[in-house]
């Protein structure tokens, strides 16, 4: 019995990268001898272990073998006499099919550490193009390993994929989990731009596939097509270090322009009410959370409007507050501001650009938040009148602090 650190936590140390988590192979071993030694058994489709002191994981050497099309269409085969390089060998990419031993013997039978020198992803072997999540952790990889490349047999590998219908298997639950993950790495816009060269971005996200081509006024949007200006958003909000749910808003903020009428381009009149039109189905598609679709509404709906912050009034400023729910929410306040600023400097040349309306608005919500609804309600004697009393006291309340009629 012999056990072996696997995986991406023998790639970030071999990179310098902080190791965050560690899964280890066990070669040699039968699920009796790992109770045997108070290993606790977690695995459904395969023999997994959590160790009894660290709680790691320690999975038994595996083969697998592909029954049926989509991911969950496997048969796996554990065994003592499975080797190490059998287990390495079903993996995704070389970078993530090297082990280390107990004394920090590097085990790489398939040029990982080549790889990782050259900055290079590279399928192991062609059992890549049996899981098509595989295509999505790719793109996250891409996100996160900013200054790596795809090999080309890779690429056309992940392109028969998709021809040939595996990315349609992909349930909505892994790619959201992957949507998720990949749109909280450094560059955000690289795990889109992946799926779009191999095709799978139509398949999974047509909402933002359709986006690319489609031109913007080059006098508001330099860069002028709307799939280049979505990508600056998404990295922008990575910049500012946005929760995902902003970061989800700043991908989706503008997905309605893509059914904007060709007589009518560059402009795009009413494309908030067509983005949040489209973005409703997508969210209950890809069954997006809660709190992800509502930020994502709300920001698809008012970013024109908030970018606006210093022409407007202060009974147009309380009505959007009050719209966004924001008196009673003021937590998630922060973020949709946040999405809507990744909006505004995520175009060519307003990158640096400071944004200022973000605190117009914070102060004219501490303004708003500032009433005392109940004392307004107790001095009104027709109830009728509450609701119309208590904005008017908003409005004055943001009048004062900020000064507009």
């Amino acid at each position: 019995m012999k056990t072996y650190v696997v995986g991406g936590a023998v790639r970030d140390e071999l990179l310098g990268l902080p190791v965050q988590d560690r899964d280890w192979v066990v070669v040699g071993a039968t699920p009796v001898e790992m109770l045997r030694l108070g290993f606790r058994p977690v695995g459904k489709d395969f023999p997994v272990f959590l160790h009894p002191q660290t709680q790691e994981e320690y999975a038994l050497a595996r083969t697998e073998r592909k029954t049926t099309p989509g991911y969950h269409g496997f048969v796996f085969h554990a065994a003592p006499e499975v080797t190490l390089e059998q287990d390495l060998a079903r993996r995704d990419l070389t970078i993530n099919a090297m082990a280390m031993d107990e004394q920090g013997n590097v085990v790489d039978p398939y040029g990982g550490q080549r790889d990782l020198v050259n900055r290079v992803f590279r399928h192991v072997s062609p059992a890549f193009s049996e899981d098509p999540v595989r295509i999505l952790r790719v793109a996250r990889f891409a996100a996160r390993f900013i200054d790596f490349k795809l090999a080309p047999d890779t690429l056309e590998l992940m392109r028969l994929m998709v021809d040939n219908g595996e990315a349609d298997a992909l349930v909505a639950e892994r790619v959201w989990q992957e949507l998720a993950r990949g749109l909280m790495e450094e560059k955000p816009a690289r795990f889109f731009e992946m799926l779009r060269q191999c095709g799978a971005l139509a398949r999974i996200l047509p909402e933002v596939d359709a986006l690319f081509g489609v031109p913007q006024r080059a006098d508001y949007h330099p860069e002028i097509d709307t799939g280049i200006h979505t990508m600056m958003v998404v990295d922008m909000a990575a910049r500012l270090g946005a929760p995902l749910a902003a970061r989800f808003a700043a991908l989706a903020h503008d997905i309605g322009k893509s059914a904007t009428p060709a007589d009518v381009l560059p402009r795009h009149i009413g494309h908030e009410t067509a983005s949040v039109a489209m973005l409703k189905p997508m969210c209950e598609r890809l069954r997006v959370p809660t709190d992800c679709r509502d930020l994502a509404l709300l920001v698809a709906r008012y970013h024109g409007t908030v970018h606006r912050a210093d022409e407007l009034t202060a009974a147009t400023k309380v009505k959007l507050i009050e719209s966004c729910d924001a008196i009673r929410r003021p937590e998630r306040f922060a973020p949709f501001l946040l999405a809507c600023e990744a909006d505004y400097r995520g175009r060519l040349g307003h990158e640096e650009r400071v944004y200022p309306q973000a605190r117009l608005w914070q102060q004219a919500l501490v303004a708003a938040r500032g009433i005392d609804a109940g004392a307004v309600a107790r001095s009104c004697t027709d109830l009728a009148q509450i609701a119309e009393r208590v904005h008017a006291a908003r409005v004055t309340a943001v009048q004062s602090t900020l000064g507009k009629r």
